[in-house]
């Protein structure tokens, strides 16, 4: 299961008028812990910021999952509401779930959405939908970690002999 930490990077950007102004931008990140999430976040950056730049801040973030679409340049928050009956007093229960989707506007951050639900065994509500600030979202890269993992197996294999 991913856990996904909300970091805001802070660097001096120029601007289309050539004038520089420093920007704090949010960004979202798959890690295992906040200091991988700012080691993550800083390592994804680092080709796309020249000078210098600072990790300001980062935050857990509770997400269900995430619905990508290439075409889609923003991403929306939804937040449902998972309706369930307590067999006990046959009232109903709501408990809420959040969800990311990439989508280029509103109309098809929903219709995205409702194709990634499609097949859900449970029956839910959309309660809200929320055009978020992310600029980008980085999950994590399995197979590098596996490589990585092999390359620290055998270099303390060497170092051992």
């Amino acid at each position: 299961m991913s856990q996904w930490f909300e970091t805001k990077v802070k660097y001096d950007k120029t601007l289309e008028t050539g004038n520089i102004k420093t920007v704090t931008e949010p960004y979202l990140v798959d890690a295992l812990s906040f200091t991988e999430a700012e080691a993550r976040i800083t390592e994804e950056m680092q080709p796309y910021i020249s000078g210098e730049f600072t990790v300001s801040a980062v935050k857990k973030v509770r997400l269900d999952d995430i619905f990508y679409d290439d075409s889609g340049d923003k991403w929306y928050k939804v937040k449902i509401n998972m309706i369930t009956i307590d067999e006990k007093t046959a009232a109903e229960k709501r408990t809420p779930s959040y969800y990311l989707v990439q989508a280029s506007e509103f109309k098809y951050a929903l219709e995205t959405f409702m194709k990634g639900m499609n097949g859900t065994m449970f029956d839910y509500e959309i309660a809200q939908i929320t055009e978020t600030p992310l600029l980008d979202v980085f999950a994590a890269n399995l197979k590098e970690t596996l490589a990585d993992k092999a390359a620290r197996q055998n270099a303390q294999d060497s170092a051992q002999q």
